[in-house]
């Protein structure tokens, strides 16, 4: 105290013996003093750097800026110590003024600043001199300021070096912008180098660095200087990695299940969390309670002020420990409050990605009844939803008990004020929270439901997505459109009902604090427990501001929760289903035995409830090295018996054992999307050698070769840019390049020609595989003879088992199928004749020519593009700065100008009242002869009036979200289904869903109250800057140098924040799009025992995920602390000039008015800050949705115009005329001129190789994709100059792939419901479907699960032939059709085909030979030209290419069968 008593001392002799901090004198001399300490700080650095380091100190030459300051700076110093030593000599005002010394100061102060500008050092003394210029100039400016306003005027001997100050200013400012790109050269050595040293960045910042945010400094600058990408974004820290959040997750779970048992599995899942989270998630309580217990003291401070302001006697000493206990208390608030806020979301981020990964691991051991009660749409919700609900899950829990203790804190606050005047005021604080209960159970009610609607809009949209091919050939368009328009108009009621009901909660949180501030007041007059005075007043305002955030935040929060319990209970139901028995088959090395596979008295069922087994009384013994081959009608079991060799089927008794590894290649083909290249290696590492083999053994070598990029050519989402064939022979290649011990192949050979099937078969299965165990399945009988043993299957039994001369000799189920194929190729021999001599020429001929792929080819997914460019590409992105564009674009699209202008109306209406009532306060309670009722009356009404304005401001935002979200949502939907097929071809599906689930959710519920809340903080700023001005005005120059601070600032972090929002939306698709695809294939990765390698590759892609959500969080925290920083210096600077009033200068109702804004100062800032930056990435989705809002359209469905007449076709005759198909405009021609004519009611075969052009000849006819030149005729007419559904509903299809929507068999066999009962079960019953669904408890409601699982791919393709036997149209294109089915079967839907479509025009593409042997014309098609169009006894007559390709045919037959007839 004696140091600080002679410090005062100094000051009174300086300033002729006065000590008042009012004076132009002190305030100038404390300047000086500050001045001094940063000189002898900067000096002291200097020498230190110099003692460690020898500096050279040098000018900066090219830097003349620095070198005209300085002069300036040098000038002055000059003027300065001339006057002091003149002063000194001259002995003007004697040496007890000490006028002379502070001129010397001031002198040696100049002069250092001009040093200071001079010298190139280190970065700490730069960061040093850069806030001692700063804080000069802006000390140096208010007092100025000050100067002309209390005198207007200034003396001339001050104005110069004001303008120097400025200047320094600016300096200072050059200086902050050249450390910034210190930082960028950091940054690129940074985030160049290994994963490593990017984790060192993150994880090993010191204290100081972690305490603020410093750490992302280098990319937020690198994000500053230019656009960010996802290589710049480092890898994730060590402690933050998803492998060992799980492995944490996982070791607790199993602790928790041994510790259980099989009866407590309750909130396992939440149990688990808590175990592994408990201590972290304590440190982060404890900030919550430090932040809490701040923002209660805040108000006893305000109190503190205002009575401090009433003091008659000065206290300074007191004022200043009041300062710094309001500096202590938000300092406190600020690092607490960030610290818990980035902590939790941390943890959060870990729960979430510990959750994700045991989702994923789950289904990969999955059973096969778990997977059919968990289809892959609720795989990818677990993830998507539930699993990522745990981002924020922490942040709300530690919110919703930490609001309790602020809400109690502050009742207590309120006691300690105003005594039991506050016991009034508790009663409607307690109404209102109860009210908010049930109000909050009504929001939580729709929020539900809304989620459950939303859940089966996005199942439909990928199923629809998925089969949009279907759809479009089907014409189906309008029902399945209608249907997700109906889907979201169930979900836009909740949505709509919750945003309605929304302002009223605001309304309630803004009314509240009125009623109960009202009610304080007016218990403090009746029971007289405290005065009216500012103190009181403005402390139970601010106290009731902390305790109206819980009150509004509370049932919000609890609503969070109970959605966070749901998601804890969908995670633990799903992680305890039933996982695939690992007993279920025993596996032995293969050097144990030489056998294979052996079954024993095995019983297996699907469905092991039911007492009817699918597979009986199963008897098996393969021997190493055998070729054994399955066949049998439609559903007998073929494929059920892979499955239990592969342990997939519940097995109910026996034993089923495998000696050595398994490969698997499945009937319907799975192909990841990816290369070529990464789907045959399927992650083993590369062997040339070895690769080109099964390339070539898989008749491959020919495709790849035609392919621009080769086997580096991207694969489309479950390979759609690929024909059937393509993709089987990939499957294929994987299993032979896998290099296993047993192979069990099912079906491979039903989606390629006979050419292909043969060379598959000899150069495959008999060679590449020769002395492998392979197990086949297939329906060709043309290839039974040459393997080893033959199982024929029945009703889920083994009928037969033996050779193929054994079996042929014993007659029944076998014999049955081989007179199906006798049938079919007697009538080939017929029409060869003596043919078969020439096959082997023909063959070896033929197979020698490069025949082209599907690419080049077919339409649906030409990748052979002008350029080479790949089919998918990557994903479309916004870069850098577009401004308000995205917002105008929300407003306009919506029309919602005129909702915008009415929430900018209704906010500053509101804000105006908001600070009249506060100014009402604080000028009527020094009015002596007012009475409570005129004060607490005029309070409460202006309070309520713009509670009013609130409640239109929610209103006017609800309506305006509602707009936008259906304008949006109906955009989306109605572009989607006016698409081209090439879109769907070239776009993976997760692509489409993230914009129609998490960029529509955000246009949902965060968009709309963003643009509120943005517009209520900058009103609320305005507010409050005005309010603190208008008692110290002074405050003004700080608050404007911060909010130009702040504007930098936020700019800064946009660049880089704008950015990683925009790469998070697309990490997060490639998580969903890989668990989903890896549930459509967990047969095949678990057959092939990978399971390890797609869990790793998982691990990465959410730990990218992770990534850009912890880096985000930071950035905004970041964000967040320096703005807090900067607008506490304005709440310090108003409390320090508060402090300085003289008094009775200011009323103490006009000081409280202003601290309490002040104290909000902070808080509003952020608020406004938080939700512009909030806002501005919250667009993004916009920019999102928007882009699939243009896509270019097919034509349109309907011409008004040009319609034809309901009978047409009245023939069904087709003429094409020089038809040319491209697929893009530069594209080369994939269909080169085709000319010819479909006679009406004839049948029409279409053979060709692979990739010849068939399928692209069938999409024309449909239009799937437009002639570039030609025509297209049928009767007469061009349908090119009709709508696209007047074409498709007159023509009938069975596509290649069949095809099956989740519902029951009555709604996918007429999904426009137009058809009987009695005709459905014709249809059926030709079909051969009828006693199948005669034996379902349902019958035609039976249903049908996700993409007809629960159906054999036989009975799918019986299905699709029954919808077109409804339909009966005049044109019938059959293109595969009955590729998975039987002989015998095949041969009687070929004998009901022409039987009932007599009279029609049936265009049949096959591979079967004998499918088109008996058309009418036959169409042979080669490299997209029309090679031969003749009837099949003139081609066979000549050497035509078909005679060759039935030669082909004959010759694969010829060996395997006719011997065997004759």
């Amino acid at each position: 105290m004696a140091s600080f008593r002679t410090l005062l001392e100094g000051f009174t002799l300086i300033c002729e013996g006065k000590l008042d901090f009012g004076s132009f004198c002190i305030q100038r001399t404390i300047i000086d003093f500050i001045n001094l300490v940063f000189l002898f700080v900067f000096y002291l650095l200097l020498y230190v750097r110099s003692v460690i380091k020898q500096q050279r100190r040098v000018v900066n030459k090219r830097d003349r800026i620095s070198i005209v300051v300085s002069i300036c700076c040098a000038l002055i110093s000059v003027l300065y110590l001339s006057v002091g030593l003149w002063n000194l000599i001259a002995r003007n005002g004697g040496f007890h003024s000490l006028s002379w010394l502070i001129e010397l100061i001031r002198g040696l102060i100049w002069i250092s600043l001009s040093v200071s500008l001079l010298v190139h050092t280190s970065q700490p003394v730069k960061i040093l001199i850069s806030v001692w210029w700063v804080s000069f100039t802006l000390l140096v400016s208010i007092l100025h300021i000050e100067v002309l306003y209390r005198t207007h005027r200034i003396e001339i001997f001050d104005i110069f070096p004001w303008l120097v100050n400025i200047l320094l200013l600016f300096s200072a400012f050059r200086n902050f912008i050249d450390l910034d790109r210190k930082h960028e050269s950091l940054s690129e050595s940074l985030l160049e180098e290994k994963e490593e040293k990017d984790q060192i960045e993150v994880c090993e910042a010191n204290f100081f660095s972690k305490l603020s945010f410093s750490w992302i400094n280098p990319l937020l600058s690198r994000g500053y200087l230019r656009p960010l990408a996802l290589e710049d974004i480092p890898s994730i820290s060590a402690e933050d990695e998803s492998n060992l959040a799980y492995q944490k997750f996982a070791n607790a779970w199993e602790s928790l299940i041994i510790e259980g048992g099989s009866s407590d599995r309750n909130n396992l899942v939440l149990r688990a969390i808590t175990k592994v989270y408990f201590m972290e998630n304590m440190i982060i309580a404890v900030c919550a309670v430090l932040r809490t217990i701040a923002v209660a003291a805040l108000p006893l401070l305000l109190y503190a002020f205002v009575n401090y302001s009433n003091q008659e006697e000065e206290n300074l000493q007191k004022g200043i420990v009041l300062l710094g206990c309001l500096v202590v208390s938000k300092v406190v608030e600020s690092l607490s409050q960030r610290y818990w806020y980035f902590s939790s979301r941390r943890s959060g981020m870990r729960m979430r990605s510990a959750l994700m990964v045991a989702v994923y691991q789950k289904q990969l051991k999955l059973s096969s009844s778990g997977r059919q009660r968990h289809s892959t749409g609720d795989i990818v919700n677990y993830i998507a939803v539930d699993a990522y609900r745990m981002g924020e899950f922490p942040w709300w829990f530690h919110s919703t008990w930490s609001l309790v203790l602020q809400l109690f804190m502050s009742i207590g606050v309120l006691f300690s004020v105003v005594g039991f005047g506050a016991i009034l005021g508790t009663v409607p604080l307690a109404i209102c929270g109860f009210l908010n209960t049930p109000f909050a159970k009504i929001i939580q009610k729709c929020q539900s439901e809304f989620m459950i609607s939303q859940d089966e809009r996005l199942r439909a949209i990928s199923e629809i997505l998925n089969n949009m091919k279907i759809i479009k050939l089907q014409s189906w368009e309008e029902k399945f459109k209608s249907s997700i328009e109906s889907l979201r108009g169930n979900e836009f009621k909740w949505l709509s009902k919750q945003q309605f009901l929304r302002p009223y909660g605001t309304f309630l949180y803004w009314i509240s604090p009125t009623i109960v501030s009202s009610i304080v007041f007016l218990g403090c007059a009746l029971f007289g427990s405290a005065p009216m005075n500012a103190g009181t007043v403005f402390t139970v305002l601010a106290t009731l501001r902390s305790m109206s955030e819980p009150v509004r935040m509370l049932p919000e929060a609890l609503s969070i929760l109970i959605q966070v319990k749901v998601s804890f209970e969908r995670i633990n139901t799903f992680l305890l289903d039933d996982e695939l028995r690992h007993d279920e088959v025993r596996r032995f090395p293969l050097q144990s035995s030489d056998k294979s596979v052996t079954v024993e008295a095995g019983n297996f069922s699907w469905v092991p409830e039911i007492a009817s087994p699918t597979l009986r009384n199963v008897e098996l013994e393969i021997k190493r090295g055998q070729k054994i081959a399955v066949c049998g009608p439609v559903g007998a079991g073929k494929s059920s018996i892979l499955y239990a060799m592969l342990g997939e089927i519940p097995k109910l008794s026996g034993t089923v054992s495998v000696f050595g590894s398994i490969a698997y290649v499945s009937q319907v083909s799975w192909i990841q999307s990816g290369k070529i290249r990464n789907n045959i290696l399927y992650g083993n590492p590369m062997d040339a050698d070895k690769y080109d083999k099964a390339i070539k053994a898989c008749a491959l070598d020919k495709d790849i070769n035609c392919f621009d990029h080769g086997d580096l050519t991207e694969i489309g989402q479950r390979g759609i840019n690929m024909s059937g064939g393509q993709k089987q022979r990939i499957q294929l290649a994987r299993a032979v390049y896998d290099d296993a011990d047993v192979y069990l192949l099912d079906d491979p050979f039903s989606a390629v020609d006979a050419h292909t099937a043969s060379v598959l078969f000899n150069d495959c299965v008999m060679t590449a595989l020769e002395k492998k165990t392979v197990i086949l399945v297939t329906h060709q009988v043309e290839f039974l003879s040459q393997v080893d043993r033959i199982l024929v299957m029945d009703g889920g039994q083994i009928t037969q088992s033996g050779s193929y001369e054994e079996l042929l000799m014993a007659g029944t189920a076998f014999e049955q199928l081989v007179n199906a194929h006798r049938d079919s190729i007697t009538a080939l021999g017929t029409l060869n004749g003596d043919g078969g001599g020439e096959s082997q020429e023909t063959a070896a001929e033929m197979s020698n020519r490069c025949y082209p792929t599907k690419q080049i080819s077919e339409g649906e997914s030409s990748v052979k593009g002008p350029s080479g460019i790949q089919l998918t590409q990557d994903e479309e992105i916004e870069i850098g700065d577009v401004g308000w564009k995205p917002f105008m674009d929300y407003v306009s699209i919506s029309k919602g100008f005129l909702y915008l202008s009415l929430i900018i109306l209704a906010q500053s209406m509101f804000s105006v009242l908001r600070v009249a009532s506060s100014y009402w306060l604080a000028f009527a309670i020094q009015i002596p002869n007012i009475t409570s009722s005129m004060l607490i009356g005029v309070y409460s009404g202006i309070a309520t009036l713009s509670a009013v304005f609130v409640f239109f401001r929610s209103h006017y935002g609800a309506h305006l979200g509602l707009k936008a979200s259906k304008a949006f949502s109906s955009g989306l939907i109605n572009s989607i289904f006016r698409a081209p097929m090439f879109f769907f071809d070239s776009t993976p599906v997760g692509r489409i869903l993230t914009r129609a689930s998490s960029d529509m959710s955000i246009l949902d519920f965060d968009i709309p109250f963003s643009i509120v809340f943005v517009a209520a903080g900058a009103t609320d700023f305005i507010a409050t800057i005005g309010a603190m001005a208008f008692i110290t005005w002074q405050v003004l120059i700080v608050a404007v140098l911060a909010m130009v601070a702040v504007n930098y600032i936020q700019r800064y972090y946009m660049s880089s924040a704008r950015e990683l929002i925009r790469i998070n939306g697309t990490t997060k698709a490639p998580v969903m799009n890989y668990a989903a695809e890896t549930s459509l294939g967990v047969v095949t990765i678990r057959a092939f025992n990978m399971v390890d390698r797609f869990f790793r590759n998982n691990l990465k892609l959410v730990n990218t995920d992770a990534t850009l959500f912890f880096l985000s969080n930071a950035a905004m925290e970041w964000l967040v602390l320096r703005i807090e920083t900067l607008q506490n210096l304005t709440v310090f600077t108003a409390a320090f000039f508060v402090l300085l009033l003289p008094k009775n200068q200011a009323r103490p109702g006009l000081v409280g008015l202003s601290l309490s804004y002040a104290l909000s100062l902070t808080s509003t800032q952020i608020f406004a800050s938080r939700w512009y930056c909030n806002l501005l990435n919250y667009l993004i989705s916009v920019e999102r949705i928007k882009q699939f809002m243009n896509i270019p359209e097919e034509p349109p469905a309907i011409i008004e115009d040009n319609r034809p007449p309901s009978s047409w076709p009245y023939k069904g005759r087709i003429e094409l005329q020089e038809l040319k198909i491209r697929y893009r405009s530069n594209a080369p021609l994939v269909l080169k001129g085709i000319t010819c004519t479909f006679l009406e009611g004839t049948r029409v075969g279409v053979v060709g190789r692979t990739g010849s052009g068939k399928t692209t000849l069938i999409s024309a006819l449909f239009r799937l994709v437009e002639p570039s030149s030609g025509r297209v005729l049928i009767d007469g007419l061009d349908i090119c100059s009709m709508g696209l559904k007047d074409l498709r509903m007159k023509l009938s299809i069975i596509p290649q792939e069949p095809t099956l929507f989740r519902g029951s068999i009555r709604t996918n066999l007429d999904p426009l419901g137009l058809y009987s009962d009695d005709e459905i079960w014709k249809a059926l019953e030709k079909c051969q479907l009828k006693t199948t669904i005669r034996a379902l408890p349902n019958k035609l409601d039976s249903s049908v699960s996700d993409e007809g699982e629960n159906w054999s791919v036989g009975q799918r393709q019986l299905f699709c032939l029954g919808r077109v036997l409804l339909k009966r149209n005049r044109i019938l294109v059959l293109d595969e059709a009955t590729a998975s089915i039987d002989s015998a079967t095949d041969a009687i839907l070929q004998r009901i085909i022409r039987e009932e479509f007599s009279n029609c025009t049936v265009i049949t593409v096959a591979h079967r030979v004998p499918t088109v042997i008996d058309s009418d014309m036959v169409m042979v098609l080669s490299y997209g030209k029309l090679l031969e169009y003749d009837e099949p006894s003139n081609l066979m007559a000549t050497k035509s290419s078909f005679s060759k390709l039935v030669a082909e045919y004959w010759s694969s037959c010829r060996r395997n069968s006719i011997k065997n007839y004759q």
